[in-house]
């Protein structure tokens, strides 16, 4: 059996891959946008954001929500401020470490977000329906790789930050209880 020649950036077939999956992400940013329409007036785009980090890996610190949002530690600050206002973020006392305190989501932030999701999860689930079952499951391999290399946390995962892969009420656990999870789940 010949070896497959590796494909890299300069190849046709990186360009092809690229392309692909750019045609892709405006499909999906088509429906991040549609998904966060009926929230836009309760949050930014960035403070929507700044819910998916912390409700994706647990209760944080201003500068590490800073650094995962790659923005200055002021205008996160700024967010997370708006944030606290609306009632969707809880700052406190971080008894780890007395220097920062700790933003979680409050019981409204994560029901927000639990929304969203699942419009976004209706959405795609429409989407993935008209194609090929057989496509669908490689798809689906496909895209676990990317968000492995692009750095997001593999599924199997997300419980320790107590993260559901479905909404919270589909899953039986009021939000009160996620948000338990999530604070219990951190590890520093």
């Amino acid at each position: 059996m010949t070896p497959r020649p590796e494909v890299g950036v300069g190849d046709a077939r990186f360009a092809d891959s690229t392309d692909a999956v750019l045609a892709a992400s405006r499909v999906l940013v088509g429906v991040a946008a549609q998904s966060i329409g009926s929230v836009e007036d309760v949050v930014t785009v960035n403070g929507f954001r700044a819910l998916v980090i912390i409700g994706s890996r647990g209760p944080m610190h201003l500068s590490a929500l800073a650094e995962a949002m790659g923005l200055h530690p002021s205008n996160a600050t700024r967010t997370c401020d708006r944030l606290v206002a609306a009632k969707l973020l809880d700052r406190r006392d971080n008894p780890a470490d007395r220097r920062h305190l700790l933003l979680t989501l409050t019981p409204k932030g994560s029901k927000l977000l639990d929304g969203v999701m699942e419009r976004r999860r209706a959405a795609i689930g429409k989407i993935l329906d008209r194609m090929p079952a057989d496509a669908r499951q490689h798809l689906a391999e496909v895209l676990h790789q990317f968000a492995a290399a692009g750095g997001e946390t593999a599924e199997k995962d997300l419980w320790s930050v107590g993260w559901t892969t479905g909404p919270a009420s589909a899953q039986g656990v009021p939000n009160d209880d996620v948000q338990a999870a999530r604070t219990k789940g951190f590890a520093g």
